[in-house]
């Protein structure tokens, strides 16, 4: 009996540890990625169950990207043991604030470019994450919107100047704009509610479509689809999921699929692996995805070559 009671309460701090309470921060500069579910969900599976042995401590900037610098400087002070932040905006405000607690970047768009890690096979520091190759992607979305619109000369790239990301892709879309055949002038929106002057501009511009630049896109996209539909005028939107909510086209990495690995890298640091040793992940798929409904409502007859790209075809 004696030998049963001590191994009995030599295990117990195991079984304490086990399910011993871990906390980290999510930094967010909106919380409208429909994807998002995707690493909770990876989480269970890895073994952490939010308010049994994970405390996640959610900061969002509701789109008012300002408000990320106190938001990072919040969960530092929360001292949560590393923080997810997510996109450029939420990587930057997070890396700026703390040089010693873990920082996992999701689904950020160049982070050596942005000046996040020197390089993405051995970042160093404090930080590692997962990349979605936003500016490489740039041109190539460029390029799908063009053959989606045929005779296009005249596209429009929406985007918002406070996110970091936005200016690598600005550089790249100028440069692949007269190999494709095309002009295109950018047009800034800081809020949702800019986007009725923004198309107005697009329009008297003659625009033949237009194209979100990846990034803080995202919270633009419910008023994007709106106004789209009204005009009449063609959008290349974000990615599946708004496409799947009445936009016309996408092509994007699967944020589904970021998020998953996002939780993988929480994982292994919660589990003693230095951020600084994980390389930065580029995604591996990427999805076209064309709503049919929406170019008929549009007037867009879609090329047969593109439609045998795509992943998804919504009707």
């Amino acid at each position: 009996m004696r030998i049963l009671i001590a191994l009995l309460l030599s295990a117990a701090p195991l079984v304490a540890g086990a399910q011993a309470m871990r906390t980290i921060g999510v930094l967010a500069p909106h919380s409208s990625d429909q994807a998002y579910p995707a690493f909770t969900e990876m989480l269970r599976k890895l073994g952490y169950e939010p308010d049994r042995n994970l405390r996640i401590v959610y900061r969002s900037a509701e789109a008012r990207l300002e408000r990320l610098p106190a938001l990072a400087d919040e969960l530092v002070k929360a001292k949560v043991e590393l923080i997810v932040a997510i996109n450029t905006p939420g990587a930057k405000a997070a890396i700026d604030a703390t040089k010693t607690t873990p920082i996992v970047m999701s689904i950020v768009g160049d982070p050596v470019a942005t000046g996040f890690v020197s390089n993405v096979a051995r970042p160093g520091g404090n930080v590692t994450g997962i990349s979605n190759l936003s500016r490489e992607l740039a041109a190539k979305r460029l390029a799908v919107l063009k053959e989606a619109v045929g005779g296009s000369k005249r596209i429009a790239a929406l985007l918002n100047p406070a996110d970091p990301i936005t200016v690598p892709q600005i550089r790249d879309v100028r440069e692949a704009a007269p190999v494709l055949g095309v002009e295109v002038r950018f047009f800034p929106v800081k809020v949702p509610g800019e986007l009725p002057e923004a198309f107005k501009q697009m329009l008297a511009w003659r625009a033949d479509g237009a194209l979100w630049l990846s990034g803080q896109g995202l919270a633009f996209q419910p008023e994007t689809i709106k106004l789209s539909l009204k005009h009449r005028f063609p959008v290349m939107v974000a990615q599946r999921p708004d496409v799947e909510a009445g936009g016309l086209i996408s092509y994007f990495p699967d944020h589904v699929e970021l998020f998953r690995r996002t939780a993988v890298y929480v994982d292994l640091i919660l589990k003693g692996a230095k951020p600084g040793d994980l390389p930065v992940e580029n995604p591996t798929k990427f999805e076209l995805v064309i709503n049919l409904k929406t170019a008929k409502a549009l007037g867009v007859t879609l090329p047969p070559s593109l439609l045998v790209q795509a992943d998804r075809i919504v009707k």
